[in-house]
């Protein structure tokens, strides 16, 4: 997840990318301090940035999104819902990373609606706080940001993630947008990667494939451990590891691998070059390239097993 030490590994490569490139490590490192302002100030971002009510938002069909209110075991999840505007498509949920439900997972929701799927993109925090909890990924890291999200992450449990999850997976099989022939995939950013694995084991017969991008806590000590859960799972899986993530934990894609072998199912785990958070187009270290590469292979893994 995106704690202390993560942050300072990503404001290190920050200041070396300011050395080497002046101009553009200025942009990216004055987004540690800045709101989601700064975001068209980056390469590559702007294309990828709009309303996200508003249709063509990529290279794919026509779609539109809409606030929408889910009832769980917990209470109600507010969240985002986006489809194209024709026809019935495989259904997707996405995690979205530290900063919780905003402007920038929209955005990327809706791009995702774009390449043919029905996306609903989830307020974890639904416990304590409507979305947006945060307005920026920059916002969390100030004293003001990190007071905000610490009790409503403590409310966060691997119990209360499963049962969110079945609750959205009936959600979603009772839209008109979504096509239940094809079974539901998910995907999730930062603390969110680990709640693919668990959704895709507390609706096995309906999840075929999870992605996770420089998801944390994927392998930890306890006996609900996400990779614990593969043999509970019949889905296929995307883990996508942050160069720094590896870096602190190096035995993780070792221990995916051989859960994922030894529970028989398709695993693609590569650890790219790229900071945490790369992925999350309002993240200071995000990365086009990479992204674009991650996000290329979350479309296979979804046109192969949904």
């Amino acid at each position: 997840m995106c704690d202390d030490l993560t942050e300072r590994d990503n404001t290190a490569f920050l200041a070396r990318l300011a050395q080497a490139n002046p101009a553009l490590g200025r942009r990216r490192f004055a987004m540690l301090g800045a709101g989601a302002a700064t975001l068209a100030s980056m390469p590559g971002c702007m294309a990828k940035v709009a309303d996200p009510k508003v249709a063509d938002q990529s290279p794919g069909v026509p779609v539109a999104g809409r606030a929408v209110a889910i009832p769980t075991p917990d209470g109600v999840t507010d969240a985002w819902f986006v489809a194209p505007t024709t026809g019935k498509h495989p259904a997707v949920i996405v995690w979205p990373d530290i900063g919780g439900l905003r402007d920038a997972y929209k955005t990327m929701g809706a791009r995702l609606a774009g390449a043919g799927y029905a996306v609903l993109v989830v307020n974890h925090y639904y416990r304590g706080a409507k979305a947006p909890v945060l307005d920026s990924f920059a916002a969390w890291r100030t004293p003001a940001g990190q007071a905000r999200l610490k009790p409503l992450i403590e409310e966060i449990t691997p119990a209360g993630t499963a049962r969110d999850a079945t609750a959205y997976v009936a959600w979603l099989d009772k839209q008109a947008e979504v096509d239940t022939a094809h079974r539901i995939g998910t995907a999730g950013y930062c603390m969110g990667g680990p709640y693919t694995v668990r959704t895709a084991a507390a609706a096995p017969d309906r999840v075929g494939a999870a992605a996770s991008f420089h998801g944390a806590g994927l392998v930890d000590a306890g006996a609900d451990s996400p990779h614990l859960l593969l043999p509970r799972t019949h889905a296929a899986f995307l883990f996508a590891i942050a160069q720094n993530d590896d870096a602190r934990a190096p035995d993780d894609k070792t221990t995916l691998k051989t859960a994922a072998a030894a529970a028989g199912r398709p695993a693609e785990i590569e650890v790219y070059p790229a900071q945490h958070g790369w992925c999350t187009i309002d993240a200071p270290v995000y990365d086009e390239v990479q992204a674009e590469k991650a996000w290329g292979r979350m479309l296979v893994l979804f046109k192969a097993n949904l």
